[in-house]
């Protein structure tokens, strides 16, 4: 598919592009060379492959939710601005 000029213009138009007449040829190729390659995605031979949801097929490995005694409550609040009963004291959330 081969874009005209005036084609172009009015895309960059839509698209609220401000072109300058020097940089419409640089636009242009650049937009012929997004063109030719979308051609050759489009025609890739695809029909012997398999549906793919996903570039692989690995799943989520959870662990064991345990609960643990820590018993060195002072090393877990040392950098609590502030505590309340060996508890973080946080602002109210509503």
């Amino acid at each position: 598919m081969k874009v005209s000029k005036e084609e172009l213009v009015h895309i960059a138009n839509l698209a609220m592009l401000n072109l300058k007449e020097e940089e419409i040829d640089t636009y242009l190729a650049h937009l012929q060379d997004i063109l030719n390659f979308a051609n050759i995605v489009k025609d890739a031979p695809v029909g012997k492959l398999d549906i793919t949801i996903g570039a692989n097929e690995a799943e989520n490995i959870f662990r064991k939710d345990e609960i643990k005694n820590f018993n060195d409550t002072e090393a877990l609040l040392q950098n609590a601005p502030e505590k309340e009963q060996n508890m973080f004291k946080i602002p109210k959330v509503l």
